[in-house]
């Protein structure tokens, strides 16, 4: 499909949109059985949390309790029956990993509170405006579902709208291409109306003074 056919023109696939790597791979369903993967992953998630009345620190809990419980019987065991212990690695942070995650993490931190800086003093309405309407949206749909319920909605869509519309994509372009010029013709004639009607009126108003 030659670029001056698609929906607005646009140069790139919808491979290259997303990056034309592993994850445009795994959205458009190139990589299937990850694809997949993650669609049960996520799914299994929100049933564990929704469904069985888990929270996430009590499912965290749970696990690392297990893990710790068959982590130190094992321990126990190899050493009574001189086996060799379980093959954890060596759990250390190096002082250069430390210092580039807390420099990262401050350079981000001063980067929100420049921003919100700038929000609060007015110096940026463009960015106001903008901050106020994602926060209004969050709000409204907060109040609508839960977190973990739009989390899952929301990696449901990214799964599966761009590879519905990259199989028909054809289809969809022409169909929206269709739906724009009609609205654009009923818009047309819609202003042309109101214009007309607008003008009759002052033309009315100005004989009556």
């Amino acid at each position: 499909m030659g670029s001056s056919s698609r929906l607005f023109n646009r140069q790139r696939t919808v491979h290259e949109i997303f990056g034309g790597g592993f994850v445009a791979d795994v959205i458009l369903w190139r990589q299937m059985n990850i694809t997949i993967g993650v669609l049960l992953a996520a799914l299994s998630s929100w049933v564990v949390f929704e469904r069985s009345g888990y929270t996430l620190l009590s499912l965290v809990s749970s696990v690392l309790l297990l893990l710790a419980v068959i982590l130190f019987l094992w321990a126990k065991s190899a050493a009574i029956l001189n086996r060799p212990p379980p093959p954890l690695p060596r759990l250390h942070l190096s002082e250069e990993t430390v210092t580039e995650v807390a420099s990262l993490i401050r350079t981000r931190l001063n980067d929100l509170l420049s921003i919100s800086q700038d929000i609060a003093l007015g110096k940026d309405t463009k960015l106001f405006l903008k901050v106020a309407a994602y926060l209004l949206l969050i709000s409204v749909v907060g109040v609508l579902t839960d977190f973990l319920t739009l989390g899952y909605a929301s990696l449901l869509i990214v799964l599966t709208i761009p590879a519905l519309y990259e199989r028909y994509e054809d289809y969809l372009d022409r169909y929206v291409e269709m739906v724009f010029k009609k609205s654009h013709q009923l818009y047309m004639k819609f202003d042309a109306e109101c214009t007309g009607r607008v003008q009759k009126w002052i033309l009315e108003r100005q004989k009556l003074s």
